[in-house]
């Protein structure tokens, strides 16, 4: 499934791992980064999957994060996101996705229920 792999996007994907929103940031530094120390299991941010860019990726669990801000909830925008994710769960990848007041305001619900989901898919696979 890694190996499903655009190279046209990686150039893109590197610039956005640089200028990743300060809620990314968050939950990249403050739980995804440090969750493979604490439980085993490796996220990767900006993961070029297909003709497709996530922002979290987990690929033991076959899962991706998705956070979004006041961009996708535009009727084009969230048209591409429910796309996105039909055709990401037709490669057997469930797709999370938090806004980013989720993470302002409720972060360790939000780190509870990636947990959950992700020790689920990992007994499910």
């Amino acid at each position: 499934m890694d190996r499903i792999h655009n190279k046209e996007n990686v150039h893109l994907a590197k610039e956005l791992r640089k200028n990743m929103t300060k809620e990314e940031k968050h939950l990249w530094y403050d739980y995804l980064k440090p969750y493979r120390q604490s439980f085993g299991v490796a996220f990767t941010r900006q993961k070029v999957l297909d003709r497709y860019i996530v922002d979290f990726y987990c690929p033991r669990a076959k899962l991706v994060i998705e956070l979004d801000g006041s961009q996708h909830y535009t009727e084009s925008a969230e048209k591409y996101d429910a796309d996105r994710t039909i055709f990401l769960n037709s490669l057997g990848i469930e797709v999370l996705r938090y806004s980013n007041r989720d993470i302002q305001t409720r972060f360790q619900d939000v780190c509870n229920d990636i947990h959950f989901h992700v020790s689920a898919r990992i007994k499910a696979l």
